[in-house]
Parts: C-alpha cells; sequence; structure tokens
C-alpha cells in the first residue's frame, strides 16, 4: 500500500463505520523516523472525519537530556525513578520539545494540530503510584472535555503523558498507561499503539494477529508476553471496557495506520472484547 489514496476507495465501508468517532493512537519515538507516514495517516483520517487523537511517548529524548544534565537515570522494575529534578526535565521534554515538533510536523503535512499536556485543563489527574518511583503517577480522574472541544473545532490533539497530581504537583505518566485512559475518557471506537515490533507473537514467535482479551489475559500470566509489550497489551485490556477494539501496530511500517484500520486483515494484533457467555 505504497499510496493510501488508491486503497480508500476500496476501504469505504470502514470509513463510514469511522466517521464522527474518536480513535486514539499512541505514537513512541523509535517508530518516527525521518520517512514516517505516522502524522500524515492521521491528518488524512482527520480530513475523513475522524477525530484522530495522538498521545506520545519520548523516554529517549528524556534519558538524552538527563545525560546532557550529567544526571544519572534510574529504573525500577522498568519505570523511571522521578526526583523533582528529574520531573522539570519530563516536563521541558515531554510537553515541551518533543510535543512542539510533533505539533509542528503535523501542521507542515497540512493539519491543524494543538499540542496538550494531561495538566492543561485537568484532563488527566493521578496520584503517586509507587512512593520509591518519586513522581510517577498512576491516573485517578480524566476529564476529556478540552480534548472534545479541540476536536469538534477541527484539530488533532497531540498529548504528552503528564499529569496533574495532588496540590497542583506533576506526574510522569507510562505513556501507553495514559492512551488507555484518554481512550476510555472519550469513549473512542478504536486504541491504538504503534510500536516498533509486528505485534504481539505466540511463543513460537507466530504473529498473533487477532485476539480475545481473556486469551491476552493468560499471554501475559503465561510469560508469553514479555517486557515492554505488558504494558502495551496491559493498557489494551484496561480500554476494552470501554473501546471496541485495541491494536498494536508496527510504526515502521509505510501507512500503517491507514492499513490497520482500513482493510480486513491489518498489520498487527487486534485485542477484542472476550465473547460473552
Amino acid at each position: 500500500m505504497s499510496d493510501p489514496i488508491q486503497s480508500l476507495s476500496e476501504a469505504l465501508p470502514f470509513v463510514g463505520r469511522l466517521a464522527g468517532k474518536s480513535i486514539v493512537v499512541k505514537i513512541g519515538g523509535s517508530t518516527l523516523g525521518s520517512g514516517d507516514t505516522t502524522l500524515s495517516d492521521a491528518v488524512l483520517l482527520k480530513n475523513l472525519g475522524i477525530h484522530v487523537v495522538l498521545v506520545h511517548g519520548g523516554g529517549a529524548a528524556i534519558t538524552d537530556w538527563l545525560k546532557r544534565m550529567r544526571k544519572e537515570a534510574v529504573f525500577v522494575d522498568g519505570l523511571r525513578v522521578t526526583d523533582a529534578e528529574t520531573m522539570q526535565i519530563v516536563t521541558m521534554t515531554l510537553a515541551g520539545l518533543v510535543n512542539k515538533e510533533l505539533v509542528s510536523r503535523t501542521i507542515a503535512l497540512g493539519g491543524r494540530a494543538i499540542g496538550l499536556s494531561g495538566v492543561d485543563g485537568g484532563m488527566l489527574r493521578g496520584r503517586v503510584k509507587d512512593a520509591r518511583l518519586g513522581s510517577v503517577g498512576e491516573v485517578t480522574d480524566v476529564d476529556m472535555s478540552l480534548v472534545v472541544r479541540a476536536s469538534g473545532d477541527g484539530y488533532i490533539p497531540i498529548l504528552a503523558p503528564i499529569a496533574l497530581g495532588e496540590s497542583g504537583s506533576q506526574l510522569n505518566l507510562n505513556a501507553d498507561t495514559a492512551a488507555a485512559e484518554v481512550a476510555v475518557g472519550l469513549g473512542a471506537e478504536k486504541l491504538l499503539f504503534l510500536t516498533d515490533v509486528p505485534g504481539i507473537k505466540d511463543r513460537d514467535g507466530t504473529l498473533l494477529t487477532d485476539l480475545d482479551e481473556s486469551r491476552a489475559r493468560n499471554l501475559i500470566a503465561n510469560g508469553v508476553i514479555t517486557g515492554g509489550m505488558i504494558p502495551k497489551a496491559a493498557a489494551c485490556i484496561r480500554a476494552l471496557d470501554v473501546v471496541h477494539e485495541a491494536h498494536i501496530v508496527d510504526g515502521r511500517q509505510p501507512h500503517a495506520l491507514i492499513r490497520e484500520l482500513f482493510t480486513n486483515l491489518g498489520v498487527g494484533t487486534m485485542i477484542r472484547r472476550a465473547s460473552a457467555g
């Protein structure tokens, strides 16, 4: 699918199903190379009347800036320890540099974009997840009214995963978790994670293109889903309380977002709600 416009003529049923509805797309720095098509896909989807909301990470950029500040990155159970100084760097990097680069690139592609964080409008409120981690948060409340208004006005909201903590503090959120909470808060039709692997694989390395949430839970419990795929799979399962389908997609593939949404086969793993009964 080198030309997504050609494929759209064959994808009208998919477009009709999603028009006027929200989809949340979590993007990571590892999938946004110089030839990446994710932002252009988002602009195309918005032009088709689909309300696209982007949630981004930026862990590599944070680590780079910590090195420049001669500050060591420390992790506990895979989560970044965020002391007060690190939280300042997280905020400057995610809500500043990374967010505004994505907004600028989206506008350059012909889209209307607005950069926000979970702090703005109190969209994502949270509390400290674990005292050992410092200012690492878990979401306790979601208010997507600002995003809904921006989407309705024709903008693509691009959100940095920072929450408003107690007494006006700021909290560093896992971006996968933040994306799931945004999707739930919006009542989104779909949640998509664009990552740097093809999707969820079985123990023998076979790509699993279609799972229900029960099997996804079992794959986590049995150690088949491991490492950085665990928070993504867990976020998909969380979102399925509201979202119809969640997807984990190789964002390095050209037009992966369009291909996953507008074809029957897709290009990654789709996780569905468990069948009743």
